[in-house]
């Protein structure tokens, strides 16, 4: 199945899911797992040490690349791709592992984590970038650190630091997007995250879509610079999908409604392109029909017309 099928029959979105996991490779993924209830999933230095032993450990086993992480008290963050059809069992060594060795060490019973891990999928480079730098802020927000580079069990610094040491992250990913034509892309993210600390959000366990909200405000902030990374995605070719950027999508969605009403077939096929451009980003069809201005029938109509 093509991956444009999977998200237009809802095997994928832009939004968290407990559900329907994508194991596809190439594919840049947000993954966070949470403690179960109130409970911390650290308690002291070596936990923390030992979740870093094991991300180094399944990052091997698994083909895993890690962009990034963030190890807080009782949930985490990992930014990753897999480069082969093992997503599922990456996670799942990786989660239970660690709640083994946790059980045992401080003589507990019962479930570590609340549930499955959760997945968003970065579809394109600003989606990616918003999400790397949210999860280096996470520290700062929950007043763990004054500034993110402060905060010790977390990537933050291999992205900050012109000397970083190599590690178990790659941060070259994400930082040669920024970098553009010569710029210093570690400058750059420094500045993104200066900036973004003042941006008000919440965590992904109350807010599915809380990165693409901290996304937009960052693109307000600095949008000469998001317009650049548009030009190119190189998240979204990683997975075989070639999207547009935000901003020209909002673009041609504006040129479009601005336009005289036509029902030449050239309209309606650039109006499908739109409407599956925003289903792959995780918009429901009555979202899609409101952007738009159209009608929900008509979105329907749309996307099953022959072609």
């Amino acid at each position: 199945m093509e991956l444009f099928d999977q998200i237009s029959r809802n095997k994928i979105s832009r939004v968290f899911r407990a559900k329907r996991k994508l194991n596809i490779p190439g594919l840049v993924s947000h993954i966070t797992q949470r403690a179960a209830g109130k409970e911390p999933l650290f308690l002291e230095v070596p936990d923390y040490l030992y979740m870093l032993v094991l991300l180094k450990e399944i990052s091997r086993q698994h083909a895993i690349t890690i962009y990034a992480f963030c190890l807080m008290e009782n949930h985490i963050h990992l930014l990753l791709s897999s480069e082969e059809e093992n997503l599922y069992d990456a996670m799942r060594d990786l989660f239970s592992r660690y709640a083994m060795w946790f059980n045992k060490k401080y003589e507990r019973k019962g479930h570590l984590f609340g549930g499955p891990y959760r997945q968003a999928v970065c579809l394109d480079d600003g989606y990616l970038v918003a999400a790397s730098v949210y999860i280096h802020l996470n520290p700062v927000k929950a007043g763990l650190a004054s500034v993110a580079e402060e905060y010790r069990w977390s990537s933050v610094r291999l992205y900050c630091e012109e000397d970083a040491p190599e590690s178990l992250v790659d941060p070259c990913f994400i930082l040669n997007i920024l970098s553009g034509k010569g710029d210093n892309g570690r400058q750059i993210y420094r500045n993104l995250l200066n900036r973004g600390v003042n941006i008000e959000t919440k965590q992904v366990f109350e807010q599915e879509d809380v990165i693409e909200r901290f996304r937009s405000r960052l693109v307000s902030l600095l949008p000469s610079m998001f317009k650049r990374m548009g030009r190119e995605n190189h998240a979204g070719k990683t997975a075989g999908m070639n999207l547009l950027s935000m901003e020209a999508l909002e673009e041609r969605i504006k040129n479009l409604k601005d336009a005289p009403f036509t029902n030449e077939p050239e309209t309606r096929l650039a109006k499908k392109y739109l409407i599956e451009q925003l289903i792959s980003r995780g918009y429901k069809k009555g979202e899609i029909a409101a952007r738009l201005g159209v009608s929900r029938k008509t979105v329907y109509n749309i996307l099953h017309a022959p072609t």
